[in-house]
């Protein structure tokens, strides 16, 4: 409605679309801050993680219409700003893409690369040049700054502006307002944002892939609700790693246990790197993963390390459940917290407790799930954990049954 009165030109798309992308950017910028209205909006850091990365491959897709259509900017300067935007925002999306590069294309395709030796080679030589997640996030701190240079760049350049004050001040908001958010996170959130000073108390092997840090406070500790996750700073013998762990202690025990499976660069090899007495620090508590939000007949769905939130449950009760609960845990072997889980589940009779070993009985269903509950669906809540693709099968199927898509919660743990 605000165009300039010469019409839709093709330039003018062109336009649109670079503002565009600056705008779903900003909005990248001001998900990924940590703030906690932000996480209270989106249910959830992690589905604002989520949608952070959804709305920033969509800008920067927009930016090839953009470069393609947009003509008439003239200034050097507004050129430069635009080139750097362009090509840092490209060079970072590109970079998030290759780790990930299997689960992007089509399956017969992956094979066939993986079939050809020397392609095979050099995925290995560009993995091991981009790093781990380490650093990959150190240089993705960087986007913010790509950001400012296509706003600045559009600021010197957009012809329409001139003739739509509307469009110029609409723009000045939007970018204004993730140049500031961007701002935030990397300068001052650290002085905002309580973290607390720990200290490893032990390290325990709980089976061949999970183990068990407990972390001593020096000083005061966290507080939190059980089934939160924190970003978790441990000096190890290679130097400081940050990473996000779900609190599987309970928030009376004064002390903090995380249960970490072997996944990725820094957990496989973290009973070797982390030792008793090193130093730790944790961030202030994130998520919305709790029980307190369900109804009163709940079903809790825990699939692997999954497990975590629901053991931070389990070992905050204080004598009393409220709820009626069907615990269902699914693993592909006896897990190692069984024995844990049926003594607390002994202590309740509203909480019947279902292990399933896959390799023994075969995948849990929702058949099997509803089959052993004796409750119309539509009054459940359901709270789940676990592999992904589990996850959404579960959502999907629930709800085909009946049960509200409001009362299904489930933890996003693989954004991290």
């Amino acid at each position: 409605m605000a165009r300039p009165a010469d019409g839709l030109s093709a330039s003018y798309l062109g336009q649109g679309f670079g503002a565009l992308s600056v705008l779903l950017l900003s909005i990248a910028l001001v998900l990924i801050s940590t703030l906690t209205v932000v996480e209270r909006w989106f249910d959830g850091i992690d589905r604002a993680a989520i949608w952070h990365r959804q709305v920033a491959m969509v800008g920067v897709v927009l930016l090839v219409p953009h470069i393609v259509l947009a003509s008439g900017g003239s200034s050097s300067v507004g050129g430069t700003l635009g080139i750097i935007g362009a090509v840092g925002l490209g060079v970072l999306a590109l970079w998030a893409f290759l780790p990930r590069w299997r689960s992007v294309l089509p399956e017969r395709l992956v094979r066939s690369v993986l079939e050809r030796r020397e392609v095979r080679g050099g995925v290995q030589e560009v993995g091991k040049l981009l790093g781990g997640y380490s650093r990959w996030r150190s240089v993705h701190r960087t986007t913010g700054l790509f950001v400012v240079s296509g706003f600045v760049h559009g600021l010197l350049d957009e012809s329409v502006f001139a003739d739509a004050p509307a469009l110029r001040w609409s723009y000045l908001v939007v970018g204004a307002v993730g140049v500031a958010f961007y701002v935030y996170r990397e300068l001052f959130s650290r002085y905002v944002l309580a973290h607390h000073d720990y200290e490893v108390e032990a390290v325990r092997p709980i089976d061949d892939s999970v183990v068990e840090i407990t972390l001593r406070p020096l000083g005061g500790g966290i507080r939190f609700v059980p089934g939160q996750f924190a970003i978790v700073f441990i000096e190890a013998k290679d130097g400081w790693h940050r990473h996000p762990f779900t609190l599987s202690s309970a928030p009376s025990e004064g002390r903090v246990r995380i249960t970490v499976k072997a996944l990725g660069d820094y957990t496989s090899h973290l009973d070797e790197l982390v030792q008793e007495g090193m130093p730790a620090v944790i961030g202030p508590p994130h998520g919305l993963f709790d029980r307190r939000r369900g109804t009163d007949r709940q079903v809790w769905i825990a699939g692997g390390i999954g497990v975590t939130p629901f053991l931070s449950w389990l070992r905050s009760l204080d004598g009393e459940l409220d709820q009626r609960v069907d615990f269902f845990y699914s693993t592909d072997h006896v897990s190692p917290f069984a024995d844990e889980i049926r003594e607390i589940a002994d202590h309740y009779a509203s909480l019947r407790v279902h292990l399933v070993d896959s390799s023994v009985s075969g995948f849990l269903t929702t058949v099997d799930i509803l089959a052993s509950i004796e409750e119309p669906p539509a009054r459940l809540s359901v709270f789940m954990c676990g592999p992904e693709r589990m996850l959404e099968l579960f959502q999907d199927e629930l709800k085909d049954a009946g049960v509200p898509a409001r009362h299904i919660y489930r933890e996003h743990f693989d954004w991290r």
